[in-house]
């Protein structure tokens, strides 16, 4: 059942008349003269197992590209009712991910994970995402683009660095979108409904079209409405905080009695609260100038709204958690990009331009922190004796926090690259990449009724804030030259030269009351948190000092000027020219790649390939903490053969892999996220994928069994010795890189059959499997003492199957459809909400959907 959002957004749909493709289900892409694999003839046509990729670049068949790629076409993106990032990413094996809500996803390759990542001001992703040929790679967030009328979906294992850049590091996912086809007028639209195990209902409506405008031009938009049934309930809670303070004799205080505030939640008690609507379009346009020049101007805008909170406290019950603010995240992207195709001679000349501009707001609960440090200051009095949570006239209040945050991101790049004719015995390509990447950060915690004096000077009741920009830019030029030394044998050399340059600029922390003095003997609260040297103690003055130093030392005591509005000073600064000024991580660097090519015939390729990828350096929120830029060194060899005259393909490539001082991330005092660099990390394993198609049988199964372990203890702190022993050493040497499990793999086995006339039938039936993995990096916590995975727990092993029936004739198809057919839980996450909360969330994938879909083609 489709509720109201989605009958408001149905004009999406209902003004472009949509419908389907007739040849929508060949995955190829528009060409001239498409290899003869995947050319179909009306809809009976039996499609070839090959397709055309761009990996490097340039149009060649899946079989032929020496590296390691898997490639999900249009007609399996249909068959397997994919349309988001966790469902391709089940049949991606190289692939895991984090993810604490639809749009908070971080993504990982081949083991080259650390947990903790997608903070706004920490490292840069290590894997790549593109739509077309932009980069859409954001912070904190992958975007999850909607997948419908999309020709593939690309993913690239292995340091990408030569062609794609800073943040395709351990690799690359492109997501292909079909483009609009001259003199053909073409579409397609399709609804689904669906119910959910534990939950609500759900559906979707999705359209597309493809329009002949003029000889020359041709036009093709879609238009979705998704949404998707919440299933974790939130279940009635309360909590006491401590109140009354005990003494001993001497009046000291010992501990407390739980007799403060007394809260719950009962405003909020809702069943399946976590539900989440989607809408948005597609538009591009072909513009052939003449017969060698083609403008592909194109436009995507997508807009989600999510409630609730999407992981489960266990000690609840399934399904089950208690929250006790409302939870609300809204994420809305636009991007324009343009390409513009053509030749110069026998060159080929390609322009890829874009502008992307994505908003987010999200409001969160934060209860949990003030439930943990109230036990954790119990012997103290808790916060009620030992903070200053305190509304204006000294009062003691409800010390529960919520969030506010908004992210502004902003991304323009350019990439401007020549190639020379692809059938000669040597050829190149040559490029040049700039990049400029900015994001305005707003995370307001706020304590209601907080008194202006120990809130952040000029936002009441604000307890702590982080108010930055970021900006990142990166310039490359790039290349890479290929020679047939014999019809056999090909030897391909590249490089990328880079150089990036990255600011981080405005405030982190707690406000200051201006009566507060450092050093005096009879002062007021310096602020609710009672700390004196963070938050406006550390914004810089015209000194050149801190606030604080410059009281200690009596030097100048007015702020530096240089400050984002709505900050009260900056201490996420340098200090230049008498001034704050953005603190800055640049640096320049080289990366290669390698490969040899054998084809042993026509139907068996060998390759090997030694390439490195990077990722920058960066600032972390913390004063004088930088991280340093980390480098991944791949050896790989792999193996492509087709067999029974095209019915089977078969992949396989082994790697070893070094990842040097890699970055990795932990939340450190007051829950601050704090990014360091590590030791090494060695990394191994063995991917393959199969696929046979002949008759109305097809398999298709891929796995991947990844080890991945530290080289050299990690320890805590920036200096650290690799030598260092006892509490210092947070992970030691043979550690396994957390997130990515062992061995994780998918199969589906589809057959279909005439059942009258032009009427086919067909089942399918899907598996997925990954074993367990660990969560966290960190196998000793000094700020609560122990080893984190002791409360987090593992991420658990899972096998989901779904499975499908329906049937087919020319115009019109029907399914019904099963998805993780026994109801398992698969965790997506385990997480905690401060650095010593010791309180386990765990964020699952969708129960058992039971749905309907039908579509209709013309």
């Amino acid at each position: 059942m489709i509720n109201s959002t989605l009958r408001k957004c149905a004009f999406l749909l209902a003004s472009t008349a949509l419908a389907t493709p007739a040849l929508a289900q060949t995955g190829a892409i528009d060409t001239p003269a498409p290899p003869k694999a995947q050319v179909a003839t009306g809809d009976t046509a039996t499609e070839s197992n090959e397709i055309i990729v761009t990996a490097q670049k340039r149009e060649e068949n899946l079989s032929k590209v020496p590296l390691s790629i898997q490639a999900i076409g249009t007609k399996r993106l249909d068959q397997l009712n994919i349309s988001n990032f966790e469902q391709y990413t089940k049949q991606l094996p190289s692939v895991s991910f984090q993810t604490l809500q639809p749009g908070v996803t971080v993504v990982y390759m081949r083991g080259v994970a650390t947990g903790g990542d997608g903070n706004h001001s920490g490292s840069l992703p290590s894997v790549g995402t593109y739509l077309d040929e932009q980069p859409v790679t954001t912070i904190g967030g992958t975007l999850d683009v909607h997948i419908y009328d999309i020709a593939r979906i690309e993913s690239l294992a292995g340091p990408q660095g030569t062609l794609y850049g800073a943040s395709s590091q351990a690799g690359t996912i492109r997501i292909i979108t079909n483009k609009p086809k001259l003199h053909t007028t073409e579409g397609r639209i399709d609804v689904e409904g669906n119910t959910v195990a534990h939950g609500g209902q759900g559906g979707k409506l999705e359209g597309m079209i493809n329009l002949p405008i003029a000889d020359r031009i041709a036009f093709r938009a879609v238009g979705y409405v998704q949404h998707d049934a919440g299933y974790i309930d939130n279940v009635p809670g309360s909590r006491t905080y401590c109140g009354t303070a005990i003494r001993d004799g001497d009046g000291n205080i010992i501990g407390c009695n739980l007799d403060g505030i007394s809260v719950n939640n009962n405003n909020l008690v809702k069943k399946n609260f976590n539900d989440t609507t989607t809408y948005g379009g597609r538009a591009a346009l072909k513009i052939d100038l003449d017969d060698n020049w083609t403008v592909t101007p194109t436009v995507l805008h997508q807009n989600l709204k999510s409630n609730g909170n999407f992981g489960y406290d266990p000690a609840l019950g399934d399904l089950k958690v208690d929250r006790f603010f409302p939870e609300v995240r809204k994420d809305k992207f636009t991007q324009a990009a343009l390409t513009v195709e053509g030749k110069i001679g026998n060159f080929d000349i390609t322009y890829a331009g874009a502008y992307l501009d994505r908003k987010t707001y999200t409001t969160s609960d934060y209860t949990e922190y003030s439930d943990a440090y109230d036990r954790a200051y119990s012997s103290y009095g808790g916060l009620a004796n030992y903070f200053y949570y305190q509304d204006a006239a000294g009062n003691t209040i409800d010390p529960r926090q919520h969030i506010t945050g908004t992210d502004h991101f902003k991304k323009m790049s350019q990439e401007f690259r020549i190639a020379s004719p692809q059938d000669q015995p040597f050829r190149v390509i040559a490029g040049a990449f700039y990049q400029r990447q900015s994001n305005d950060i707003l995370q307001d915690y706020l304590i209601d009724n907080l008194g202006p004096l120990l809130s952040v000077n000029g936002r009441p009741g604000t307890l702590w804030l982080t108010k930055q920009k970021r900006v990142d830019k990166d310039y490359a030029l790039f290349g890479e030259a290929s020679f047939d030394l014999a019809p056999q044998f090909t030897i391909t050399a590249g490089g990328r030269l880079f150089k990036y340059d990255n600011t981080l600029f405005g405030f982190a922390g707690f406000g200051r009351n201006p009566a507060y003095f450092q050093g005096a003997d009879d002062n007021p609260p310096p602020n609710a948190g009672g700390s004196s040297r963070t938050g406006v103690a550390a914004c810089l003055t015209t000194s050149g000092d801190t606030l604080r130093n410059s009281q200690l030392n009596g030097t100048d005591t007015t702020f530096a000027t240089g400050s984002l509005a709505g900050t009260p000073c900056s201490n996420v600064a340098d200090f230049v020219g008498g001034r704050a000024v953005p603190k800055r991580a640049k640096g320049n660097g080289f990366t290669h790649r390698l490969n040899m090519t054998f084809r042993a015939d026509p139907n068996t390729l060998l390759y090997a390939t030694w390439s490195r990828g990077f990722r920058p350096g960066g600032i972390n929120r913390r004063v004088g903490d930088p991280y340093q830029p980390d480098y991944l060194t791949n050896y790989e060899l792999g193996v492509k053969i087709t067999a029974m005259g095209g019915a089977v393909h078969w992949n396989t490539a082994v790697y070893h892999q070094i990842w040097k001082k890699f970055q990795f991330s932990f939340l450190g005092l007051n829950s601050l996220t704090v990014i360091q660099n590590g030791r090494d990390a060695t990394i191994n394993g063995i991917e393959s994928d199969i696929s046979y198609s002949r008759g109305g049988l097809t398999l298709n199964a891929a796995a991947a069994y990844t080890n991945a372990k530290t080289k050299g203890n990690i320890c805590q702190g920036f200096d650290a010795d690799a030598n260092c022993t006892g509490d210092t050493i947070v992970a030691p040497s043979g550690t396994r890189l957390p997130i990515t499990p062992r061995l994780k793999g998918s199969a589906t086995a589809r057959y279909s059959w005439n059942v009258a006339g032009a009427t086919k039938a067909h089942v399918q039936v899907g598996v997925a499997h990954q074993s367990s993995a660990s969560t966290a990096l960190r196998t000793y916590d000094p700020a609560v003492r122990t080893n984190p995975a002791n409360f987090l727990g593992r991420l658990r092993a899972y096998t989901l199957v779904d499975a499908a029936t329906g049937l087919d004739w020319r115009s019109f198809n029907v399914e019904l459809y099963v998805a993780n057919l026994f109801d398992k839980r698969n965790d997506l996450n385990r997480s905690t909400a401060c650095s010593i909360c010791t309180r386990t969330f765990i964020g699952p994938g969708t129960p058992r959907t039971i749905g309907l879909r039908a579509g209709y083609k013309f």
